[in-house]
């Protein structure tokens, strides 16, 4: 109905229609609403599928995709890159969304941007269905997409299982994902912290940073149990140093920031970072934080060589920080 907002939906819910719209600029989830529409229609038959790139289309092609094969398989066409759309293909997806076949699926990924509104508008308007799929950046989103990763799998995990992975792999959204694929098809029992520490804890930072994450938390128990395991099967005692002062470089750059207006991205700080330095910096402040530098820098010293216990000194300054945050 003209004038009508479509509903809005997560990628998740994808499904077949005549016109499908898929728009944000997380490529693996709209790769992933992709997957579900063209799972439902194979689940009904055969199908024929054709993909076109809106940036490099050519006058036509839209037609010849969508008209009716040989065999009369039902048609799915895969549209791609329509924040890049050419105006060839404007000129047809406007024509095409006016008086779209019933019996061809066209799936259009818009990642986002002003080109193309006027078709957006023109879709959104006359009521094809939009499956969104924002990016997933922060890291509340990281922990809240592997957490559902392993929950559509019917596999839940423990929230500190999915925040060590998290902290294993990073921000890449599709490592994450091919994580807890992998995970979920090789572990017989509970996905827990043991079996992230196996499969991922020798990342060169997942043991630094959760020993660091542990200590600026204050949790000072954990973080020492952390240390001694890590020094008793081998780990090296610098990383683990150079993490606990890496997360403290980070608190102090966003402390600083606060009500500077100061660019964190040019000081290297990523959103994800950003969110749980502040978080975190509820434990701390200017005067505490002086403190926990001068013991890690201490430390630091020792383990290079000014001391012959490097272990102990490690789990010195470990103890200290973590008491200055309790």
């Amino acid at each position: 109905m003209a004038g009508r907002q479509a509903p809005q939906a997560t990628w998740h819910r994808a499904s077949p229609a005549p016109v499908v719209l898929v728009s944000g600029p997380e490529r693996l989830l709209a790769s992933r609403a992709v997957e579900r529409i063209t799972a439902a229609m194979r689940a009904r038959g055969e199908i024929e599928v054709s993909r076109l790139d809106a940036g490099a289309y050519s006058r036509g092609s839209l037609a010849a995709a969508t008209s009716p094969s040989l065999f009369a398989e039902p048609g799915l066409v895969v549209v791609e890159a329509l924040e890049a759309m050419n105006d060839d293909f404007l000129q047809d997806a406007l024509a095409y969304a006016a008086n779209p076949d019933p019996e061809c699926v066209v799936v259009m990924q818009h990642a986002g941007g002003n080109r193309g509104k006027r078709l957006l508008d023109t879709l959104r308007s006359g009521g094809a269905p939009e499956y969104t799929c924002p990016a997933i950046k922060r890291d509340a989103e990281l922990v809240d997409f592997a957490t559902a990763e392993f929950e559509r799998a019917g596999r839940p995990a423990p929230a500190r299982a999915v925040r060590a992975l998290v902290d294993a792999i990073g921000e890449d959204v599709a490592e994450i994902a091919a994580a807890c694929a992998q995970l979920v098809s090789d572990v017989d029992g509970p996905i827990d912290e043991g079996v992230i520490a196996r499969y991922y804890g020798t990342r060169v930072n997942a043991t630094g940073f959760a020993v660091a994450d542990a200590a600026i938390a204050g949790r000072s128990a954990e973080a020492i149990a952390l240390v001694r395991h890590a020094l008793s099967t081998g780990t090296d005692p610098v990383p683990l140093v150079a993490a606990l002062a890496s997360k403290l470089r980070t608190l102090i750059k966003v402390g600083a920031a606060r009500g500077r207006g100061l660019d964190l991205r040019a000081l290297g700080i990523q959103p994800w970072q950003e969110e749980r330095a502040r978080r975190d910096l509820r434990r701390w402040d200017a005067d505490t934080l002086a403190l926990a530098v001068q013991a890690v820098a201490q430390a630091d010293a020792e383990i290079k060589g000014a001391s012959r216990a490097p272990g102990f000194a490690l789990e010195r300054a470990v103890r200290i920080v973590a008491d200055l945050a309790s």
